[in-house]
């Protein structure tokens, strides 16, 4: 059994920035980042537009961000997270660049700051489109160079364990070593999740593979709250390829780069639903889309940019239009085929100003967190900068709260110390296919059978739980029963907010 001062669960921006903050802080302390993949293979990495921080005093505002950000989240954000998250920004901006992320810059050698949906004014700092990955690479370069940081790639965390001193704590964790087909366990003073999303869920969505709920699903079986399930942001503008799981994400920024969005007529119909046309939040966009496809009865639309300067937009979004190119598509005179996907969970783990949850030793930073910043509906870039800030409130309260938790004495060894390399694979993924079916179509279609919807949910569960009791412990089975049970909990949440308004966000 090995054994660490700080656990961190997952090596997107949170977890990354976190670690690095607090090591540089606290030498004394040790550190385990534990991934279930290779450490880039994050939700981060697939950020493409950038980060938003009011960087220019002059022409913007704090004031216009966080009223951008209000209005974005339909009345239901945490008024004082989101003051705090929008004035830490530049602060936490500097330590970015200071660990070596670099944005692009304009002739004048000032920042080239992207427009971006449900922004007032010109403020995301970005990479070209590959902003995420920039920001991921910065991150792990800087790794290298701290001693007391420990990343253990291709290493699944099962479970949490709890015990009962004064109070409830976090003292550890189980995980399975995939390199050496093991389950261990792990003794931790303190944990951090970093999770990220749910995306998987759906069979439409922008998420990589790993997307599958682990944190909310952890947090749940520890009877920890989780809020906000029901608000999934759907991204509007994902490239459309038939039943390809994940779907490539075209930007925000190439609609703030005066890209529009038409029809099968080629004519723009955004305006029927907002005055802001292909620059409002994106759950109008995301609504007025699918509602043009089920008028014209049509797998998708399209987004416009053969009237924009090639080279201009060449240079912007090199990864997005090699992406296109490869497919045969040509922006410069071809319609790029678009649809909603499932982007965003903007509710999770509910967490105070620090990330903490009710257990004091155990936090959630980033999307697995319910912060109270996003509301309804996430302000286009203002993912990576909830996750800096938090990493930051975080950090600062860990370093001053450790000394409170004491390892654990007691030892913990795994039931089931070796898992089965397995025969049911095919069966997984069947069964990830159903739930993602049963997922699309009760979260975009409000009329679905909800006795039936959650019949057909728990079936599936009881045949996972089956391969489970068999020992099948094997990581698709962990994932598919971690998906299960994120969607009961969107499930849930999202029949409350149909019983309780007309104006739900995507439906």
């Amino acid at each position: 059994m090995i054994k660490t001062d700080i656990l961190i669960i997952g090596s997107g921006i949170a977890g990354l920035f976190f670690a690095l903050k607090t090591a540089q802080k606290r030498p004394d302390l040790s550190i385990v980042i534990m991934t279930k993949g290779s450490a880039e293979r994050t939700n981060t990495q697939m950020a493409q537009g950038g980060i938003a921080v009011v960087t220019d005093l002059v022409n913007d505002s704090f004031e216009k961000h966080i009223e951008d950000t209000l209005q974005s989240g339909g009345g239901h954000c945490d008024e004082n997270i989101v003051n705090m998250v929008i004035r830490q920004a530049p602060q936490r901006l500097k330590e970015l660049i200071a660990l070596g992320t670099s944005f692009d810059k304009n002739q004048e050698g000032n920042w080239d700051l992207g427009l971006e949906g449900g922004h007032s004014h010109n403020r995301i700092l970005h990479h070209k489109d590959s902003s995420g990955l920039e920001i991921e690479q910065s991150l792990l370069r800087s790794l290298e160079n701290m001693p007391n940081i420990h990343l253990l790639e291709h290493h699944l965390v099962i479970d949490l364990n709890t015990e009962k001193r004064d109070e409830t704590v976090c003292s550890g964790a189980f995980y399975y070593d995939q390199s050496n087909n093991q389950i261990k366990y792990i003794n931790s003073r303190t944990i951090v999740l970093c999770t990220g999303g749910s995306g998987q869920i759906f069979e439409n969505t922008t998420n990589p593979e790993i997307a599958t709920g682990d944190g909310v699903a952890m947090a749940e079986r520890l009877g920890l709250e989780i809020e906000d399930m029901q608000y999934i942001q759907f991204h509007p503008t994902a490239l459309y390829a038939g039943e390809k799981n994940p779907f490539f994400l075209i930007s925000e920024a190439v609609r703030g780069f005066g890209a529009h969005v038409v029809n099968k007529d080629e004519k723009r119909f955004l305006f029927k639903y907002d005055s802001r046309g292909e620059l409002a939040t994106r759950d109008i966009v995301s609504q007025g889309i699918s509602m043009e496809m089920q008028q014209s009865q049509t797998d998708h639309v399209y987004l416009d940019c053969r009237h924009l300067d090639k080279t201009a937009f060449y240079k912007h979004f090199p990864v997005i239009t090699a992406h296109c190119n490869k497919l045969g598509l040509y922006p410069e005179k071809d319609l790029i085929p678009i649809v909603p996907a499932a982007h965003y969970q903007c509710g999770g783990i509910k967490v105070d100003e620090n990330g903490a949850t009710k257990i004091k030793n155990l936090y959630a930073i980033g999307e697995c967190s319910r912060t109270g910043l996003h509301g309804k509906n996430r302000l286009a870039s203002n993912s990576l900068l909830e996750a800096i800030v938090f990493a930051h409130q975080a950090s600062e309260n860990i370093c001053n709260t450790i000394k409170e938790f004491p390892f654990s004495i007691k030892v913990f060894v795994p039931q089931l110390p070796f898992a089965k390399i397995k025969t049911e694979c095919e069966k997984t993924n069947a069964l990830k296919k159903e739930l993602q079916n049963i997922m699309t179509t009760f979260y975009t279609n409000e009329d679905s059978d909800i006795n039936n919807i959650k019949a057909k949910v728990e079936r599936i569960k009881n045949a996972t739980v089956a391969m489970i009791n068999r020992s099948e412990i094997i990581l698709p089975v962990i994932e598919l029963s971690n998906m299960i049970t994120t969607a009961q909990i969107v499930i849930k949440q999202c029949t409350i907010e149909r019983k309780n308004t007309t104006d739900f966000l995507f439906n």
